[in-house]
């Protein structure tokens, strides 16, 4: 409810004498559209920036779309008629838009200003009497899972330290082009070493022949499928063609056996090529048992495998299934409890700062308030 949204007040770190000139960027939520001022750049992604719902479900925007949110606020950033404007990225009272915009500007903070999440979620709801909506899964009805701004930004941060995530080297284009239903329907997990995809079909269109995934496969060095649904193809398709092929068939909607389980790490980890995982649409029972995978392998928690197979591929893990991660039912063999390390050494450049309802960057040469 701040009364006059146009007005950014100047920044001042907390621990610092004097005022830091070098603040540059602010989110804020807005009832209104701002005007530009001299001084001030508002902009906006709640219109551009849409997630395509299933059913309740609602976010997180998926990794093209925060690939294209980064690319564009550091073109901002180092734009040369802008280099001595506040940037305000603004949001609207809408709850769902406004979670989805938090995790864009928080992931940013973290990728590209090397905040922990921690630090970046602690100045997101500071001076906020909301929060922010958590997501939920793709069905209809009660949610028995939240996921929050927080546990995004903290997959997302996982998924960076392993090497998951690398915007430098990413293609939208490519990942909008394979996620479509007509073009395979597919989705990295875990860059060159787990796929998730829709279940192939023994007619093809408007599904694919198995024979349709083989050039993609062989260029990716995917030498394995794992077949959680009932039969739709014959798997001698995929092994005449050089591939393993594994069925691990379990109902829709539900979760896997502890001897499922075993069976896909020992398969994901016994495979020296990529693993591609489908069921029927390659949501639920796949992005299940993937996370079991980033829980052994990569010391994710659930709420954060979860974040980052839904940032990958939304509509991922659903009902029941996500509360089998959070359980650790399947502890025993799944699950490494550890702790990780920090991401390495490097020269923290930038300070968050909070000013009434703006979240600021500030750059800080001197590691003021470190």
């Amino acid at each position: 409810g701040n009364k006059n949204p146009g007005k950014v007040s100047p920044c001042r770190s907390r621990s610092a004498s004097q005022p830091l000139h070098s603040d540059r960027l602010y989110f804020a939520t807005l009832r209104v559209k701002p005007k530009n001022t001299a001084n001030t750049h508002f902009f906006s992604t709640d219109e551009e920036l849409i997630y395509e719902s299933f059913y309740a479900d609602f976010g997180p925007l998926n990794l093209a779309m925060l690939y294209r949110y980064c690319w564009k606020l550091n073109k901002k950033l180092k734009s040369f008629t802008m280099s001595r404007k506040s940037l305000v990225h603004y949001t609207s009272y809408d709850q769902k838009k406004r979670a989805n915009a938090a995790v864009l500007i928080g992931a940013y903070a973290v990728m590209y200003l090397k905040r922990s999440p921690e630090d970046a979620y602690r100045t997101l709801i500071a001076g906020n009497s909301t929060g922010y909506m958590p997501f939920r899964d793709a069905v209809v009805g009660e949610c028995s899972f939240n996921l929050t701004v927080l546990n995004c930004l903290q997959g997302i941060n996982k998924a960076l330290q392993h090497g998951f995530l690398d915007f430098e080297r990413f293609s939208a284009e490519e990942y909008e082009h394979y996620e479509r239903v007509e073009n395979g329907d597919m989705n990295w997990i875990v860059p060159g070493k787990v796929l998730a995809f829709s279940s192939p079909h023994s007619r093809g269109y408007p599904l694919h022949t198995p024979e349709a995934y083989f050039s993609y496969f062989c260029q990716n060095d995917i030498t394995t499928v794992v077949r959680l649904n009932r039969t739709l193809y014959d798997g001698r398709r995929f092994e005449d063609a050089g591939f393993e092929h594994h069925d691990l068939f379990f109902l829709d909607g539900t979760t896997p056996s502890d001897l499922i389980v075993r069976r896909f790490l020992h398969v994901c980890e016994s495979t020296d090529g990529a693993v591609a995982v489908h069921c029927k649409a390659g949501l639920g029972r796949t992005g299940t048992l993937i996370g079991c995978y980033l829980m052994k392998h990569f010391r994710f928690t659930a709420a954060e495998a979860i974040a980052w197979i839904r940032v990958c591929r939304p509509g991922s893990i659903i009902g029941p299934q996500q509360n089998f991660l959070e359980d650790g039912l399947h502890q025993g063999h799944c699950v490494c409890e550890g702790v990780i390390g920090p991401l390495g050494s490097f020269s923290v450049s930038s300070l968050f700062y909070l000013n009434t309802s703006c979240l600021t960057f500030c750059n800080d040469p001197k590691g003021v308030g470190h």
